[in-house]
């Protein structure tokens, strides 16, 4: 449970990172996307065969959890940049923080998981946070609406995202998971990109520099850490956590891009603090027996 937690907090630090690396390329939204994914790849193969069995036994555990983790993360990115394309930053960010409203109905819908009156609280104080992160800049305007939308479909791809993991890492390795549905969501891209972008190769050594780091933290690091923490902990708390990855974008784009941080941003982290300290699983040490 300790070392699942940690991989979950690390991968959301690593996911956070990725606006970053995206700012730094020099190609555009759905190329990056692109890039993000198949640079991983051979890192992820690596991985996949240090596991029981390799990339064969990967290749074998194909099935429709597998293949669905890797089209619904695909949607994400793809709904994610039309989101960001279509209206604000901020109102695409705030609509993409309700994944955790739809990953607790499927993991109760789908995996019966039990969703208790503390986890509803943790949503609701995450959900808050992720708010005031971005309140100051959130608006609503007719034009708006559809990229609005966007980022609300974005949150629901991400959400089934979760939960196709969660249910794929009772047959796969993390390592195999993340291989597999990388390479199904680089081939939807890759025709995303050929169709939407008029340049997909970097066109600098930056550009490059930054679409590997992107590839190789927030893809390989983000992902990977996210399949193993699922094969651990519930998906609901898990998308919780992953309200860190917010936290993340802020903190380094203040460090790094020098974004101010004002109060209201400070209490939004607070407050997802907060409510995944009280969704946290909780188990008697006497009994091990989850509370």
């Amino acid at each position: 449970m300790v070392l699942a937690s940690a991989a979950l907090v690390l991968g959301a630090v690593a996911m956070g990172a990725s606006p970053i690396f995206v700012r730094l390329a020099d190609v555009g939204p759905y190329a990056s996307a692109f890039w993000r994914c198949a640079l991983a790849l051979p890192f992820l193969a690596l991985w996949a065969m240090r596991e029981n069995g390799g990339i064969a036994a990967a290749a074998r555990g194909v099935d429709k959890a597998v293949l669905l983790s890797g089209l619904f993360f695909a949607g994400d990115l793809f709904f994610w940049h039309l989101s960001i394309l279509a209206t604000t930053v901020a109102n695409a960010t705030f609509f993409a923080t309700t994944a955790p409203i739809w990953v607790a109905l499927g993991a109760w819908l789908f995996l019966r998981e039990a969703i208790r009156a503390r986890t509803l609280g943790g949503i609701a104080l995450c959900i808050l946070g992720g708010f005031a992160l971005v309140g100051q800049s959130v608006g609503f305007a007719p034009q708006r609406l559809q990229g609005d939308l966007f980022g609300l479909i974005t949150a629901i791809f991400f959400g089934c995202y979760m939960l196709t993991i969660r249910a794929a890492r009772a047959r796969l390795g993390a390592g195999q998971l993340a291989f597999v549905s990388t390479a199904i969501t680089t081939g939807v891209l890759f025709v995303v990109a050929l169709a939407l972008e008029p340049t997909i190769l970097p066109q600098s050594l930056q550009g490059l520099l930054a679409l590997l780091a992107l590839a190789l933290v927030s893809q390989v690091g983000g992902q990977g850490l996210l399949a193993v923490a699922l094969g651990t902990l519930p998906a609901t708390f898990s998308s919780l956590v992953i309200f860190l990855e917010a936290i993340a974008a802020a903190a380094l784009a203040w460090l790094i891009l020098d974004e101010a941080l004002g109060p209201l941003q400070w209490l939004g982290g607070l407050l997802i603090l907060g409510g995944i300290y009280v969704a946290r699983p909780r188990r008697r040490a006497e009994t091990g027996v989850a509370l």
